[in-house]
C-alpha cells in the first residue's frame, strides 16, 4: 500500500494493526435492510515512522460515513454534559474573550457544547454534515450550518459573522482526511489572538489500555502530542498547552494558536516526553499491542462462551460506535447477545452494522430476565452501572471488556 501521512508526508509508514474488514461502526440497519449486502472497509492502522502518527490505511468517504441517517448524539450521557459545560467554563474563564465574541464548533452535532457557550455569553454557530443530527440543534436553538468544514464555509462564515475567537474540534480533528485544508480553513476564519481547540482520545492511553474499540473508521487519526505539535508547526501556528481528560478512556486536549500569539506551557514538552517513553512511537510496542487485542478477543469470547454455557442470558449495554468494532472483531452476534441497549432514539428498532444484533431500551434488561450485561460504553460504566441499579439489585452481573475482560458483580 502506497500510503502517505496525513500529517508530515512522508511515505515511510508501516502497519502494525489488522482488525480486518468491518461496516462504519454507525450504519446501524432498519429490518427492512438486512437482507440487503453491507459494505465492509479495511480496518487497519499505520505508524509514520517519521513523525509517529497513528492512522487508519482506508479512508471511508464521509459522504457515506455521516450524510446518511447519521446516529450519533452528544448529549446522551451526563457525563458528556458536565464534559462540555467544563471545556466552555474553561475557556471563557482562561481567555476572558469580551462577551458576543464569536464560538464556532466543527462537527457540533446537536450542539451542546455551543449551548454551555452561549449561555456565557458567547455567540455561537456549528457547522455539521450530518442532517438528520443539524435538525436537532435547531430546534435546540443552535445556529448551524449542514456542510462539511472547508475554505468556503470557514469564508462564509467570516463574511457574514466575523472572526472566532475560539474554534473547537471535540472528536473531530481525528476524523479529518485533509489536514491541510482544516488548517487552511482555521486560518481564514480564526481572529488574530484567537484559541483553536482540539480533542479526541488518547493514542497513549489507547495503547496502555488496549482500547482497540475506540480505532473504527470515523477515527482516521490516532492523535498524540507529538506529531500534533509537528504539524503546527510546519504552517505557522503552534501548540501553546494540553491537557488531559478522563472521557472516553482517556483524551487529551490540546490548545493551539497563532505562532507566538502565546506562552507556551510546560505541559506540551512533558506531554511528548510522556508518550515517548510509553512507546508508542515504537514499531516493537505496537506489535505488542496488536498482541494484546488477539489476545483480548480471546479472553472475551472464552468468558462470553462460558456464561453460554453455564445458562446465563446476556445483552449488549450501550450501542457507542466503539461497541461495533468490539462485536465485530470478536465476532459476537445474536448466537451470543439477545439484544442491545441503548438510550438513544435515533439507534432503539434498529440493528447493529455487522452483527445484526437487534437494539432495545435499556428497560427490556429487566422484562427480559437478562442476567449479564456486556458494557460496550465501558468508558462510561460507573453512570451507566448506576442507572441500571434495579438490574444489579435484581443479581445481574456487568462485564467490561477493556482493558481485559472482568465481571463486576
Amino acid at each position: 500500500m502506497n500510503l502517505t501521512c496525513r500529517m508530515c508526508k512522508s511515505r515511510n509508514v508501516e502497519l502494525f494493526l489488522e482488525l480486518g474488514s468491518m461496516p462504519p461502526a454507525d450504519a446501524f440497519l432498519r429490518a427492512d435492510q438486512l437482507r440487503e449486502p453491507e459494505t465492509h472497509f479495511p480496518l487497519d492502522v499505520h505508524l509514520c515512522i517519521d513523525c509517529g502518527l497513528a492512522q487508519l490505511g482506508y479512508v471511508v468517504s464521509p459522504e457515506i460515513l455521516y450524510r446518511r441517517d447519521y446516529p450519533y448524539e452528544a448529549s446522551i450521557t451526563l457525563t458528556g454534559q458536565k464534559h462540555w459545560a467544563e471545556l466552555a467554563s474553561s475557556v471563557a474563564g482562561r481567555f476572558a474573550f469580551p462577551a458576543g465574541a464569536l464560538a464556532v464548533d466543527v462537527g457540533s452535532n446537536v450542539g451542546i457544547l455551543l449551548e454551555q457557550f452561549r449561555n456565557l455569553g458567547f455567540r455561537v454557530l456549528g457547522v455539521d454534515p450530518a442532517s438528520n443530527i443539524v435538525r436537532i440543534a435547531e430546534r435546540r436553538g443552535i445556529e448551524t450550518i449542514d456542510e462539511l468544514f472547508s475554505r468556503t464555509v470557514a469564508k462564509q462564515i467570516r463574511d457574514t459573522h466575523g472572526p472566532a475567537a475560539v474554534i473547537t474540534a471535540t472528536n473531530v480533528f481525528a476524523h479529518m482526511d485533509d489536514l491541510d485544508g482544516f488548517v487552511e480553513s482555521v486560518d481564514l476564519l480564526l481572529q488574530d489572538d484567537g484559541v483553536l481547540i482540539i480533542e479526541a482520545p488518547s493514542m497513549l492511553h489507547l495503547v496502555q489500555s488496549c482500547e482497540y474499540d475506540t480505532i473504527y473508521h470515523e477515527h482516521l487519526s490516532y492523535i498524540s502530542v507529538g506529531p500534533t505539535r509537528a504539524f503546527f508547526a510546519a504552517v505557522g501556528f503552534e501548540v501553546f498547552d494540553v491537557e488531559e481528560r478522563d472521557i472516553h478512556g482517556g483524551s487529551i486536549r490540546i490548545f493551539v494558536g497563532r505562532r507566538s500569539s502565546r506562552d507556551v506551557a510546560a505541559r506540551v514538552a512533558q506531554s511528548v516526553a510522556a508518550e515517548e517513553a510509553g512507546g508508542i512511537r515504537d514499531l516493537a510496542r505496537l506489535r505488542q499491542f496488536a498482541a494484546d487485542v488477539a489476545r483480548n478477543r480471546v479472553e472475551l469470547t472464552n468468558l462470553l462462551q462460558d456464561l453460554r454455557r453455564s445458562g446465563k442470558r446476556i445483552a449488549g449495554v450501550g450501542a457507542p460506535a466503539k461497541g461495533m468494532t468490539l462485536l465485530n472483531y470478536c465476532r459476537i452476534g445474536p448466537e451470543t447477545l439477545a439484544f442491545v441497549t441503548e438510550k438513544s432514539q435515533l439507534k432503539v428498532g434498529r440493528f447493529t452494522p455487522g452483527t445484526h444484533i437487534p437494539v432495545r431500551p435499556d428497560r427490556d434488561l429487566l422484562s427480559h430476565e437478562i442476567d449479564c450485561g456486556l458494557l460496550l460504553a465501558w468508558n462510561f460504566a460507573e453512570e451507566i452501572m448506576a442507572n441500571l441499579s434495579e438490574f444489579r439489585a435484581r443479581g445481574g452481573t456487568f462485564i467490561i471488556p477493556i482493558p481485559r475482560p472482568r465481571l463486576i458483580q
